[in-house]
């Protein structure tokens, strides 16, 4: 199976798990409970993989800087979620993501990080609010720091991904973009 049928058959097996990532379903906050919010929504997943693709595309600090950004942001975030403050459209803004960031692994390289690193950085906001909205205060630190190594994880096996699909071919990446986005425009829909 190549790389990018298996990113895909991943991809949509957990399609058809229930998004448990907003539902305040777990009254436990710490280490591994932040490690598997990423990993427990279609969004979240999506999204995290989806910024190391586009990262794979460029050259230098962008590599780095794209998951740096999305970290940072994400926990900024969090902070907010996790005081009270609101932020609109949080669940659209994150279907919004999957399909935004869909696009940019499928452009490629052609989107300059001056505009890829803002997307990021608000997007990952965005996430980041949904995470530390669900939070209780006392429990924070441990899951920040669960909910920051698996987006690192994820961050980092997009980042492979992206090195395998375009060391084969810059057509894979883009289909596996594509099929990224087409997963956001199906979250959108549902979310609005």
């Amino acid at each position: 199976m190549t790389p990018t049928r298996s990113l895909l058959a991943g991809a949509l097996s957990l399609a058809a798990l229930p998004a448990l990532a907003h539902t305040g379903h777990n009254d436990t906050f710490n280490l591994l409970s932040g490690m598997a919010h990423p990993v427990g929504g279609l969004d979240h997943l999506l999204a995290m993989v989806a910024v190391g693709l586009w990262a794979a595309a460029h050259q230098g600090k962008v590599r780095l800087a794209a998951p740096a950004t999305f970290v940072l942001a994400m926990l900024g975030g969090c902070l907010l979620g996790a005081a009270g403050m609101d932020l609109p459209a949080v669940e659209p803004g994150i279907a919004l993501s999957v399909l935004v960031l869909g696009l940019m692994v499928a452009a490629g390289s052609r989107v300059p990080a001056s505009i890829g690193l803002p997307l990021i950085a608000a997007f990952a906001l965005v996430h980041g609010h949904a995470h530390g909205a669900e939070a209780p205060a006392g429990s924070l630190a441990g899951y920040m720091a669960g909910f920051v190594l698996a987006t690192a994880a994820l961050h980092a096996a997009g980042l492979l991904a992206g090195h395998t699909l375009l060391a084969r071919a810059s057509l894979w990446a883009r289909a596996t973009g594509a099929a990224i986005a087409a997963s956001g425009a199906w979250l959108l829909a549902g979310s609005l």
